[in-house]
């Protein structure tokens, strides 16, 4: 690793506890509380994931609920609520995309981002994952961990580092060291039965599985074995594969207090405008379908879209649009909890629509 010419930047973002720490989210009565998402005992279902205060208990996911029970019997079982999930998602998406197009999603809560060219021109990864933390913890109130590091194989090790709500960083010249200290439980890729099988042979650090050759290790765990020797020695080629096109772009805010005043909503809906504008110009994209999502006080949410024959990304066309959406709400005679304005029906780094914005055509 230490001789490599182009070292890439690349970090992971875990977020926390994430199916339940959106119900904790969206239901202040669960916060502090053993949260388990996945349905109720009794039944033959899983654990889909469970909050920390639920963990301390041994309870973890794709635990039958019924042993999650057992457990954890004084914790609150509930369903799962995949439409509030996705739409979280679907904010911290976004929030990655206004860095880098190399986002490789793992699954809803995870993701890879290479950050070595990146949107902001800032040169340092850390500071980024620091800005990303910050705006998922802004924009939904929930937090997330990131690792950073030359390959994706250290950054997801380090993701789990120091949950939750963390950030670890392992620099080129540090890797090795830190392979060698960790503990062979927390190897991505290590998992029970390795464990236990590396245990029996006497491997439980890193540097302790150092001392095999590739060979023996082929021999012990089969085709494993190469992958065992590389990580162990920080080497992971795996370029991030992005392998979605965005497919909007957007921003939303939920308010620390339910605001009934229309004057304050319609000025809230100029200044994310002017975010979206900035944002998007910065991609640069354009989109024809702008979105008004409102969440009032009792949590009923209702869109409201409008579409152009032209592309734009212009703060006063927006804003204009938003407002006049705004009106086909009930906002001012119900109070809201969140407000959000997506562009969708993006035209992508096209040349001649930027070409002819430049023109004034």
């Amino acid at each position: 690793m230490k001789d490599t010419e182009h070292i890439r930047k690349i970090i992971h973002v875990d977020m926390d506890a994430f199916f339940a720490a959106v119900e904790q989210r969206d239901n202040p009565a669960l916060r502090g509380k053993p949260v388990i998402v996945g349905g109720k005992p009794g039944g033959r279902g899983v654990v889909s994931t469970c909050s920390y205060e639920a963990r301390k208990f041994g309870v973890h996911s794709a635990m039958p609920t019924n042993k999650a029970y057992q457990l954890c019997p004084h914790g609150i079982f509930v369903k799962s609520n995949f439409a509030a999930y996705k739409e979280a998602s679907n904010i911290i998406r976004e929030i990655f995309f206004e860095y880098t197009d190399l986002v490789e999603p793992l699954s809803l809560d995870e993701a890879y981002l290479d950050v070595t060219e990146n949107h902001k021109g800032n040169p340092s990864a850390t500071l980024i994952a620091k800005e990303i933390r910050s705006r998922i913890w802004q924009e939904t109130q929930l937090t997330a961990s990131a690792g950073v590091a030359p390959n994706k194989f250290l950054a997801k090790v380090a993701s789990d580092f120091n949950k939750p709500d963390g950030l670890t960083v392992i620099t080129p010249d540090k890797a090795e060291e830190f392979l060698a200290e960790l503990d062979i439980k927390k190897f991505y890729g290590v998992g029970k039965a390795t464990q236990s099988k590396m245990h029996a042979l006497g491997i439980k650090t890193g540097a302790d599985l150092k001392k095999w050759t590739e060979i023996d290790l082929v021999k012990a765990f089969g085709k494993s074995g190469r992958y065992y020797y590389k990580i162990v020695r920080g080497i992971d080629n795996r370029e991030v594969k992005p392998h979605r096109t965005r497919k909007s772009y957007g921003k939303e805010r939920t308010f620390s207090e339910d605001i009934g005043d229309l004057e304050w909503v319609n000025n809230f809906l100029e200044e994310l405008a002017q975010s979206i504008s900035e944002g998007m110009q910065k991609i640069p994209t354009a989109g024809k379908t702008i979105t008004l999502k409102v969440r009032y006080k009792n949590f009923d949410t209702v869109t409201r879209s409008h579409s152009l024959a032209h592309f734009t990304n212009k703060k006063e066309e927006i804003s204009t649009i938003a407002r006049k959406l705004l009106e086909q709400t009930d906002a001012g005679v119900r109070e809201i909890r969140l407000l959000g304005i997506s562009l969708s029906n993006l035209n992508l780094i096209e040349k001649e629509y930027f070409e002819q914005l430049e023109l004034g055509v």
